[in-house]
């Protein structure tokens, strides 16, 4: 079914080099008007320089880049409606918040007066309006990352780059700014492309995601797709945690493989595109997609014993291991709600999965 939503930002077959280096390979993706988009992926995969080509801060080697259907290529940062927010949040440590807020709108030709009332209504907006008058050293690390959005904000781009903003913040602020940074993106109606190596902030904030890895797009789609319908083995690794197992094909029928585990193990899953009879490939099953029992629950529950419970917090981790087969990571809700029994190392039990949860990937 074709999307009529406007695009945004189209990427059509950009290529960059460095050298002998290839840093970014062939890559094309279209990006809506008003959606939060994430470009995910490892140190060094060509998600920063992509965004960098994007904002004009990194020519292109091969393709295009169009922007709202007009090829930007050729244009200057300054020249592009975009606006960036990096790791490091670069404020003028000599000027107050309100000041800082203002600096880029009189640069661009906004009377003092008019840059101080917009620079006024974007510190409403982030909710620091209280703090207009402090210097950023002032402020918390939260703060002067708050500061540096409205900054970015202020000229009203028609798309706002992220950088890894939040990498310098603690884990508690950091899942505070990434509800806040949604928050932002829907009330302002901006299209956000934002950089980040972390599965969990991705998940959290996106419309869609982008998946890289060495300079290309590995998956692209909503993050419920992506972490339930991985489409190889580097995504169903990167994005959270999973049971990844080598597995042989025995048999395809009726839309559904077998698989062959070790040990004399066999389980069946939806068959993929690509991956025929005689396959040595991977299987993929989400760990909270698994629970145990004493007896099978299930035709296809597999034997096994359980190796070590690990206390996680708000989950418990159970290792198991299937006799002479693979091992599996069971994950259960630290919660008394449906009784659920922790099985103490060396117990015998069943590893049952939910329906649907083992997903065969194309390596």
């Amino acid at each position: 079914m074709p999307d009529d939503r406007q695009i945004a930002i189209d990427v059509r077959q950009a290529v960059k080099r460095y050298g002998d280096f290839t840093a970014l390979k062939t890559v094309s993706l279209s990006i809506f008007d008003n959606e939060f988009f994430t470009l995910l992926g490892p140190s060094g995969c060509g998600k920063t320089t992509l965004l960098r080509m994007i904002a004009g801060f990194e020519g292109i080697t091969e393709g295009a880049i169009h922007l709202f259907g007009e090829d930007i290529v050729s244009l200057p940062p300054n020249k592009r409606p975009v606006n960036t927010v990096f790791q490091n949040y670069a404020l003028f440590t000599h000027m107050t918040v309100l000041d800082n807020v203002a600096f880029g709108l009189e640069m661009r030709g906004k009377s003092k007066s008019e840059a101080r009332s917009r620079a006024g209504e974007m510190l409403e907006l982030v909710q620091l309006e209280a703090f207009a008058s402090r210097k950023p050293t002032q402020l918390s690390g939260g703060q002067q990352q708050r500061v540096a959005l409205a900054r970015a904000l202020a000229p009203q781009p028609r798309v706002l780059l992220l950088d890894e903003p939040l990498s310098a913040l603690d884990l508690k602020l950091r899942k505070a700014m990434q509800l806040e940074l949604k928050h932002l993106q829907r009330e302002t109606g901006i299209t956000f492309i934002f950089v980040t190596h972390d599965q969990e902030e991705a998940l959290t904030m996106s419309d869609r995601i982008a998946v890289m890895s060495a300079g290309e797009v590995q998956q692209l789609g909503q993050a419920r797709d992506i972490y339930e319908r991985p489409r190889n083995t580097f995504v169903a690794d990167f994005i959270g945690e999973t049971n990844l197992l080598d597995v042989s094909v025995d048999r395809i029928d009726a839309g559904r493989a077998t698989c062959h585990l070790g040990g004399g193990h066999e389980l069946t899953c939806a068959a993929v595109e690509g991956v025929g009879v005689g396959a040595n490939v991977h299987l993929s099953v989400r760990p909270e997609r698994l629970f145990i029992s004493e007896a099978p629950a299930g035709a296809e529950a597999l034997e096994a014993t359980v190796k070590e419970n690990i206390f996680v917090g708000t989950d418990i981790s159970t290792l198991v291991d299937l006799a002479d087969g693979p091992g599996f990571t069971v994950r259960t809700s630290n919660s008394d709600r449906g009784n659920k029994r922790i099985f103490e190392p060396g117990s015998p039990v069943f590893v049952n999965m939910e329906t649907g949860a083992a997903r065969l990937l194309v390596d």
